[in-house]
């Protein structure tokens, strides 16, 4: 089967042969017309009429059902079942007792304070419930991804009275009034345990507490730029998203330039489309609604169709329909009659936001949509009796229908991704860093046929040194250009959208992954992260830790790289929002040379469930530690570099650059006789106060603290690649004080510079830190320096007494 149908419905039928047609089925058919009659408030329109029966053909056909009459109680047992859920969803929202024979509630039954989405979450309903019973139809499970994920309310009550939750959850809340009065009882349940954690495990979006998540769904859109590259060959996936999300993210309509038979799974894209964001329609609903959409979607390689979203049988209908023109689609490109791209089937569910309860379609659905509070306001209580009455059913009606649906077994997924990490070639002599990690990289790739590879690249993979990696895995195109690296089945996802490439990466949770950004601009990375880093987190926390192998994200044309870019290029802004999330889960670290690199590369593919940040040099820089050393650093979190740590002054540096310039100064120190030790800073989060247990097990070993950073250390001067105020306030284990203690790195000042003059700009060169030292220890700064460095650094005189001429033959 194809899409064809949906076509046939829209352009060539009229009304009155679609209901025509409709009508001899269920004069022929008696199962199909008792599941036409529809339930409760679901009704079957002569399309999804239609739609159903070539269903119910197509699964004879294939095998999959003894008879059409098998289709058709399934698909009336998943009236029933939607029916349910949408009663238990609005009591989720406004009630805290239930009551399994339906009986009306009085004033008292209900929360002092109700809360939900409960529009949205109505709208999900019909769409999970779908997913449930196309899964009982073939025989077949599908993983599923929602990008509204304040929509939980729906798959959590779904998967309760399906009884296809966490173990943990049905022995939690029985299906009983007692166990579902908990149930919604803890729907957005603020109270908290001792420990500061949620009472709760019932989350307003979702948590690792619902089967089947991968994402919270919180920050929208991310799920439209990640489903496409989230299934391996074999696996199939629904992904639910919203007309409200596709607004927020730019990139999801690029999808079907990924698609790629040979290395993905069926996917299913189905957009909720009920209209309305929070205060307003949708910008899909002011440009021309789901016309307008089809015209877009078509434009950009989809082959989109609309089906009636009130229906949870249109939904069947549509992943198995979509599945089946995918599937067909694969193999013609196979044999050679067609090429990629292929039109990647998408449904446009329309809907209206709250369907099937009072309040149905006006900007209060969106949250609590009766507009004021059963218990205290009597017409709101009639309408709330009102419209859970519609969706009522008897118990022993829901509970045969979800025995009629039974699933399929879930494959069990792997404990683990596994990688084979060997050690890198070790570099002796001056190399970029960026250019050792493309080595690094292109040898892992090539000793890990197994995993699926990513790579992530808002543009210039290039010219960030990877030109191995470009070589080997090639852009991801339609039409490859002659002469340039591209290929149709190329693993590098390139496009200028930080969100969408980074997308690509992190729902790549079976493979191998990497992320080359200029610094500046993956800043616009970080909701994208920080999404899967809180959820990995969670699910740590769950003790059931992610599988997947930790994901880089290397930020390179960094702040101290990028002054010829002025200062819109000069950001160290991702590196000092990622210090702020738990230390455990997001890794920044600041190589300092081509083996230090390559040891983070290692490190950070042993670290399952978690995103390095490396910032690092594109530009060549000598190898300044040797293999023992970088394995070292990486181990330790720092490293010294040069005299006795036990020595009153200290020089600590956080970056390569800054590495270059506290070696200066220590020349300089060495030079006047002053005793000082250099400690070299790769991971300054593993230096902080723990915020828990977590991140506790990760901080710096105290032999090495008392060892690095002894207590006899009088005076410490930090050079940063970041903001300095960022990396005391993080290793704060580290800062002696105020009147002991001095940090110099980015404080804004930038332009149209090179490295030299960007570091005499943000006051961080070798002589600022010489001076900070000395002003410190009670010296006088003129005692280290000479009166013309002296002066430079106190802009009375030539910057270039401390600092490289960017142009020396004109000095």
């Amino acid at each position: 089967m194809s899409l064809n149908l949906y076509q046939k419905l829209s352009q060539q039928y009229q009304q009155q042969e679609i209901e025509a047609e409709a009508r001899q089925h269920r004069e022929y058919d008696a199962d199909f017309a008792q599941w036409a009659k529809g339930c409760g408030v679901i009704r079957h329109t002569a399309a999804t009429q239609l739609q159903v029966f070539e269903l119910a053909t197509a699964l004879q056909e294939g095998g999959l059902i003894a008879d059409k009459a098998e289709c058709y109680r399934k698909l009336t047992a998943l009236d029933v079942l939607t029916n349910q859920a949408m009663w238990l969803v609005v009591h989720m929202t406004y009630s805290k007792h239930v009551f399994l024979d339906g009986r009306d509630l009085d004033a008292d039954d209900f929360k002092r304070d109700p809360q939900g989405h409960t529009g949205g979450s109505l709208n999900m309903v019909p769409a999970y419930a779908a997913l449930l019973a196309v899964n009982s139809l073939t025989g077949q499970h599908r993983d599923w991804l929602m990008g509204q994920g304040h929509c939980v309310a729906a798959i959590d009550a779904l998967q309760l009275l399906s009884g296809t939750a966490f173990p943990e959850r049905k022995r939690a809340y029985p299906l009983t009034d007692a166990g579902l009065s908990d149930f919604v009882q803890d729907f957005y349940n603020y109270r908290v345990r001792p420990d500061g954690k949620p009472l709760s495990p019932l989350g307003s979006h979702v948590n690792v507490h619902t089967k089947g998540a991968r994402i919270e769904g919180g920050y929208l859109g991310f799920a439209g730029l990640q489903y496409v590259h989230q299934p391996l060959p074999g696996e199939r996936l629904v992904a639910f998203l919203s007309d409200g999300a596709f607004e927020e993210q730019r990139g999801s309509d690029w999808a079907a330039r990924w698609w790629r038979a040979e290395d993905s799974g069926l996917v299913s894209p189905i957009m909720i489309a009920n209209g309305r964001r929070i205060d307003q329609r949708t910008t899909v609903a002011q440009q021309g609604g789901s016309e307008w959409f089809m015209e877009h979607l078509s434009n950009q390689g989809f082959a989109p169709f609309v089906i009636d979203g009130r229906d949870p049988a249109a939904f069947v209908c549509a992943v198995y329909f979509m599945e089946q023109h995918l599937s067909h689609a694969a193999e013609t490109v196979a044999s050679g009659a067609a090429r990629y791209p292929v039109p990647l089937p998408y449904c446009i569910a329309e809907t209206i936001k709250g369907y099937g309860f009072p309040g149905a379609g006006t900007n209060a659905a969106h949250g609590l949509p009766l507009g004021s509070n059963p218990r205290r306001d009597n017409e709101a209580l009639t309408f709330f009796r009102r419209g859970a009455k519609a969706l009522w059913q008897a118990e022993a009606d829901w509970r045969g229908a979800v025995a009629l649906l039974q699933q399929p077994k879930v494959p069990m997924p792997p404990v683990a991704v596994t990688i084979t990490r060997h050690d890198p070639h070790w570099l002796k002599d001056p190399l970029s860093p960026m250019a050792a990690i493309d080595g690094y990289f292109t040898d892992l790739v090539e000793v890990n046929p197994h995993l699926r590879v990513r790579v992530g690249n808002p543009d210039e993979l290039r010219s960030n040194r990877m030109n191995q990696t470009l070589d080997l895995l090639k852009h991801r195109v339609t039409e490859p250009e002659q002469g340039v690296a591209e290929a149709v089945d190329g693993c590098v996802i390139t496009a200028l959208n930080e969100e969408a490439v980074v997308s690509a990466c992190l729902a790549n949770q079976s493979g191998l992954n990497m992320v080359v950004s200029y610094e500046a601009f993956a800043t616009k990375m970080l909701g994208a992260l920080r999404q899967t880093i809180i959820f990995a987190r969670h699910q740590k926390e769950a003790d059931d830790p992610a599988p997947w192998l930790g994901v880089p994200v290397i930020s390179t044309s960094h702040v101290w790289e990028n002054g010829k870019n002025e200062q819109s290029h000069q950001d160290p802004s991702l590196a000092e929002s990622l210090l702020g999330e738990m230390a455990d889960m997001a890794r920044v670290v600041f190589p300092a040379d081509g083996n230090s690199a390559m040891a983070c590369i290692k490190a950070c593919y042993g670290d399952l469930g978690t995103v390095w940040n490396l910032v690092v040099p594109k530009s060549t820089v000598p190898a300044f530690m040797d293999a023992k050393q970088a394995l070292t650093l990486v181990q330790d979190g720092a490293i010294c570099l040069r005299g006795n740590c036990a020595a009153d002054l200290q020089l600590v540096a956080c970056g390569a650059y800054q590495l270059q310039q506290a070696l200066k100064a220590s020349d300089r120190l060495k030079e006047k006789g002053v005793a000082h030790s250099l400690v070299y800073l790769l991971e300054p989060g593993r230096f902080r106060v723990p915020r828990d247990e977590y991140e506790a097990a990760v901080q710096a070993d105290p032999k090495v603290l008392d060892a690095l950073f002894p207590a006899r250390v009088q005076y410490r001067v930090f050079l940063s690649h970041t903001r300095p105020e960022v990396l005391l306030g993080h290793a704060r284990m580290l800062d002696l004080g105020p009147k002991r203690t001095v940090a110099l790195g980015y404080v804004n000042q930038g332009g149209t510079l090179d490295t030299d003059g960007l570091l005499f700009a943000n006051r961080c060169t070798w002589a600022d830190a010489v001076a900070a030292l000395a002003r410190l220890s009670g010296a006088a700064p003129q005692d280290w320096l000479s009166a013309q460095e002296w002066a430079a650094i106190r802009g009375e005189g030539d910057p270039y007494d401390v600092i490289r001429h960017p142009y020396p033959q004109m000095q």
